[in-house]
């Protein structure tokens, strides 16, 4: 399931640079999602059936192409605006705020509910960037006493094997001492199958394990067990929450100290994205709880490319993983998609 994260590594930097060159130009950049090579040129159609009439998008047989389809073409440009919002902001900081809002204006056009939910979840980000003040050990004092208080304990790669690496356990140190301290609150675990010689076991079904055998009621333990990124942690949590367990409205996040900036980011865009509407969300992340890592930093970039996986475009967010993941190896772009 592991493969080599070597491949496309030469794409991101590329698409990185088009994506911040068109936002700085005011144009849409045009990229390759292809995976199986580095180039991929569309090519004219040639004689006979599939030559394009000028100006209807049909062909000689008066069949529709699907060519100029203006819906098409609108959500082409909203994902454009996103990916160059994300992209720019991740690459020139507080530098690109003025651009910032002159994107934001352009997607209004388009779509005034989308722009609304991006305006929101990028003044989260700079706000996490200007000041995150990070809890140690155990969540701090003032939080839910009851059920509406969810623990979210992010996952980390597993050994080959199967077994949990010392950060991950860690980790879950935190958790156990925040779920004592709120014995009401539920404890997500989150992480899919990451054992390179073992595929039968998952992050969150070693941790779940690890929680149960420490003390934690297993009645309060939820799997989430299918994702490999932290932005799929997120969209997967909040499947089994809004499903399963809708008397839940606070999230507090527990990882290392180098990741909690990123799960507040990505848990809080995910119910922004999900909410009827910017300012209607009905999960929250409240706080958090972390484990002081001796190493580990997970950069800007990287934020971008989770915050374009949140919004759909898998492929461009995995040619950015492929070059700024820095924690463990990713499964191919293909298995994602098809899960």
């Amino acid at each position: 399931m592991i493969t080599n994260k070597t491949i496309k590594r030469a794409a991101a930097p590329v698409l990185a640079a088009a994506l911040l060159a068109s936002a700085l130009c005011g144009c849409g950049a045009k990229k390759d999602t292809d995976k199986k090579a580095d180039v991929t040129v569309t090519e004219a159609p040639e004689n006979g059936s599939g030559k394009v009439d000028d100006n209807t998008g049909n062909n000689e047989n008066g069949e529709d192409n699907g060519a100029d389809d203006p819906a098409e073409d609108a959500s082409d440009a909203e994902r454009d605006i996103i990916e160059s919002l994300t992209v720019g902001y991740a690459t020139l900081g507080d530098v690109y705020n003025d651009k910032i809002t002159e994107l934001s204006e352009k997607l209004r056009e388009l779509n005034p509910d989308k722009a609304d939910r991006w305006d929101t979840i990028m003044n989260l980000w700079v706000s996490l960037n200007e000041e995150t003040a990070i809890n140690y050990d155990v969540l701090p004092d003032g939080l839910p006493e009851t059920d509406e208080l969810c623990i979210v304990v992010l996952g980390f790669q597993l050994e080959a094997d199967g077994t949990m690496k010392n950060e991950l356990i860690q980790r879950l140190t935190v958790a156990k001492a925040s779920a004592e301290k709120y014995p009401n609150a539920y404890v997500v675990c989150t992480g899919g199958g990451t054992a390179a010689d073992n595929p039968e076991v998952t992050e969150a079904g070693q941790m779940a394990k690890w929680l149960i055998e420490n003390g934690i009621s297993e009645d309060r333990v939820i799997v989430e067990d299918k994702s490999i990124t932290t932005a799929q942690n997120a969209i997967y949590t909040f499947d089994i929450l809004e499903a399963e367990h809708p008397e839940v409205t606070s999230l507090a996040i527990v990882s290392s100290d180098y990741h909690i900036k990123t799960g507040w980011l990505l848990f809080e865009a995910e119910s922004t994205l999900r909410a009827d509407a910017a300012g209607e969300e009905k999960v929250n992340v409240i706080s958090d709880a972390a484990w002081l890592a001796p190493a580990g930093k997970l950069s800007d970039m990287f934020n971008a490319g989770a915050l374009i996986e949140l919004a759909g475009d898998i492929d461009t967010a995995f040619e950015i993983y492929y070059e700024t993941y820095d924690i463990h190896d990713l499964p191919d772009v293909n298995d994602i998609k098809n899960q």
